[in-house]
C-alpha cells in the first residue's frame, strides 16, 4: 500500500523549532530521493528540502537554506525536517514525497508561525 504519513506540526511563535516526521511506505520511500514539501495559504506546494536516495546529499530552497535541516532513517522508512529559527513565513502544510513525486501524497502536517 502506497502511504505518507507526516506529523509534528504545531503552533510556534516566531524563532521557535520543530521536528517533522514522515513515516512512508516501503514502495515510496526505498532507494529513493526524498523531499519535503510546503503549501502556503493560496499558493502553490514548493519542494523546500532534498536528500538522497542514501542520504548523503541535501540541499534546500534559498528560503529556508541555514534554518531547515533534513535527514533520513533508511532502518524506518522515515524522512524528518528539523525546523528552526521559525519565521512567520513558513507557515503552511507541510507534506513529504519521492522525488519524482508519487502521485499518493499524505494529508500533510500544519506548521503555523505566529506570535
Amino acid at each position: 500500500q502506497v502511504q505518507l504519513v507526516e506529523s509534528g506540526g504545531g503552533l510556534v511563535q516566531p524563532g521557535g523549532s520543530l521536528r517533522l516526521s514522515c513515516a512512508a511506505s516501503e514502495s515510496i520511500f526505498r532507494g529513493k530521493p526524498m523531499g519535503w514539501y510546503r503549501q502556503p495559504p493560496g499558493k502553490q506546494r514548493e519542494l523546500v528540502a532534498y536528500i538522497s536516495g542514501a542520504g548523503g546529499y541535501t540541499n534546500y530552497a534559498d528560503s529556508v537554506k541555514g534554518r531547515f535541516t533534513i535527514s533520513r532513517d533508511n532502518a524506518k522508512n522515515t524522512v524528518l525536517l528539523q525546523m528552526d529559527s521559525l519565521k512567520p513565513e513558513d507557515t503552511a502544510v507541510y507534506y513529504c514525497n519521492a522525488i519524482p513525486t508519487s502521485p499518493s501524497w499524505g494529508q500533510g502536517t500544519q506548521v503555523t508561525v505566529s506570535s
